[in-house]
Formats: C-alpha cells, sequence, structure tokens
C-alpha cells in the first residue's frame, strides 16, 4: 500500500497522517485556522505537510464540524487542488472513521464487529459491522451526540444533540458553572480565581481528582450519562467490543468504572457476559487514521 493520507476536520483546525501499510503513522501535522483565513487552507496546508514528508497517496476525509455546507466547501476545495488521488466517500463522520481506525489497528483488531464511543470536545460514535464501518442511508449513522436522554427540551440541545450538551467538554463545564453560580463552593473557582470563564474541562477533573464534591458530583452525573447512552449503542449493534475513547479513555480513573456499573445496570445479563470494554488506544489520530484507511481501501 502506498502511503495513504487522512484529514480530519475540526473546528478551528486540521489534523493530518500519513499512515504506511501496517498502519502506523509516519509523519502527522496540525494546523490552526488563522484568524480570517479559509478552513481549506488548513486543511491544505495540513495534507501538503504530511506529503512532503512521506510522499503522496490517496487521501480520505473525515469531518464533524457543525456546519456541514462548510465541511462539504472545504472537501470540494480539496478535491480542486490536491494532487491526489483524492478518494471521495464522505467526508466520513469522525466517529465512523476513528472506529475503523479502532478496528485496524488499535483496541478493536481482529474484532469482527466493534462499536466505538468518545466524548472529547465533542461526541462521536461509530459502528463495525463484519469488519466494515455502517454508515447509514444518509452516512451520518452513530450520531450519538444527539441521543435523547432528558425528557426536559433545552435549547442546546436542538443546536448540537442532547448527549453532546450534557457530557462534551463545555457541557461538563457548563454543569460545574452552574453549580458554583448557584452557590455550592468548588475548588474550581478557587483554581481560576473567580474567573468562571477560564475554567476547562481539565481543572473540573483536576478538582474531583482531589476531592472536590461539586466537581465529584458533575463527573458522576457525567458518567451515568456516558453508561445509559453506551447501553442503548450496545443493544442496537451487539458489538462484541465497546471501544471508548476520549475523557472516558484519559480520565478513566475517574469514568470508566462508573460507565461499567451502569452498563451492568442496564444492559441484559447475556448482551453483558458477551461484552468486552476496551480503552481506545490510537487517541487523537483515530478519525484521520480511519480515514485514511478507508481511502487507501478505496483504490484497491
Amino acid at each position: 500500500m502506498t502511503p495513504a493520507l487522512g484529514l480530519e476536520l475540526l473546528d478551528a483546525s486540521a489534523a493530518a497522517v500519513s499512515v504506511d501499510a501496517a498502519g502506523t503513522v509516519v509523519a502527522r501535522a496540525l494546523v490552526p485556522v488563522a484568524a480570517g483565513a479559509a478552513p481549506a487552507d488548513a486543511a491544505l496546508e495540513a495534507v501538503d505537510a504530511v506529503a512532503r514528508t512521506a510522499g503522496s497517496g490517496p487521501l480520505g476525509v473525515a469531518a464533524n464540524l457543525a456546519d456541514a455546507a462548510l465541511a462539504a466547501a472545504i472537501v470540494a476545495a480539496l478535491k480542486q487542488r490536491y494532487a491526489g488521488p483524492f478518494v471521495e466517500f464522505g467526508p466520513t463522520p469522525t466517529g465512523t472513521a476513528a472506529a475503523v481506525g479502532e478496528a485496524w489497528v488499535g483496541a478493536a483488531r481482529e474484532v469482527r464487529d466493534s462499536a466505538y464511543f468518545a466524548t472529547a470536545e465533542h461526541v462521536i460514535g461509530g459502528v463495525i459491522r463484519d469488519s466494515a464501518p455502517v454508515f447509514g442511508a444518509s452516512r451520518r449513522g452513530a450520531a450519538l451526540a444527539w441521543l435523547s436522554l432528558n425528557p426536559v427540551e433545552r435549547e442546546d440541545y436542538r443546536k448540537v444533540g442532547c448527549l453532546e450538551a450534557e457530557v462534551a467538554s463545555s457541557g461538563i463545564v457548563r454543569r460545574v458553572i452552574w453549580r458554583i453560580k448557584a452557590g455550592d463552593k468548588s475548588r474550581v473557582a478557587d483554581a481560576v480565581n473567580g474567573d468562571l470563564a477560564s475554567i476547562t474541562v481539565d481543572d473540573v477533573l483536576s478538582a474531583a481528582r482531589s476531592g472536590d464534591g461539586v466537581s465529584i458530583s458533575v463527573m458522576r452525573d457525567t458518567a451515568k450519562y456516558l453508561g445509559m447512552a453506551a447501553a442503548n449503542l450496545v443493544v442496537i449493534a451487539d458489538p462484541e467490543m465497546l471501544v471508548v475513547g476520549g475523557i472516558m479513555a484519559t480520565a478513566g480513573d475517574l469514568l470508566l468504572e462508573p460507565v461499567r456499573s451502569e452498563l451492568a445496570r442496564r444492559l441484559p445479563r447475556a448482551t453483558l457476559d458477551g461484552l468486552v470494554i476496551a480503552k481506545a488506544v490510537l487517541g487523537v489520530d483515530a478519525p484521520a487514521i480511519g480515514a485514511a484507511r478507508l481511502a487507501a481501501a478505496a483504490v484497491k
């Protein structure tokens, strides 16, 4: 396999990798979108950076942008400007691409039926069935961010989806800020000298590890939402393995066991007994690696 290139379109940057036939990343680049610049320019710069190092090859694109028209425009620009071959199959949803990456050279290697679920800046998911990705009729399959887990209707649910509004990084931070503004005392506020707008999810995780009651409570609620969502994904996809990524992997000390407990409470015993739960191993490279894999397979 000639080096294959994978590109992930992010909210404010573009991340590209070049992978060899064994799935090893031989070059990577992360290019921020400069103020006033076209996102397509950052995407092309990222692709060019890895191509200069590892050579040109088929290019696949993964995206999870809220603005679908922008993602389509970036893909159209790349098709015109990249020497290629440019493989048209998307852009593939980030979660599906990450699932492909983990099934190829990650936690789910040699597993025929797997599901991927991660939360960080966004909530993403993907399903692999009989070693092939499941895209769905509109190629938006496994859009876990939009799982409806709260009967209350809120404006942010209609913008980004119920699950993402609650458990993505911004949702976790928002719930901590709500508690602080309601009068609850938290070390998080002290750590930022009262500047609540500067709180990050890492501040919340650090405070939870140090025993902060508000942060522990918010992370407990986060784990409940994540466990409910994971249970819904498992009963629909019926995978051999559930691969969890994002903060479920990097903050597994806070989330993984509570998520497992929630799954145990909500899944049929036969389903739970046959399920392997594994932490993702490819990290932030997973979507771009998966996009590269799909591009390489498409030109064979």
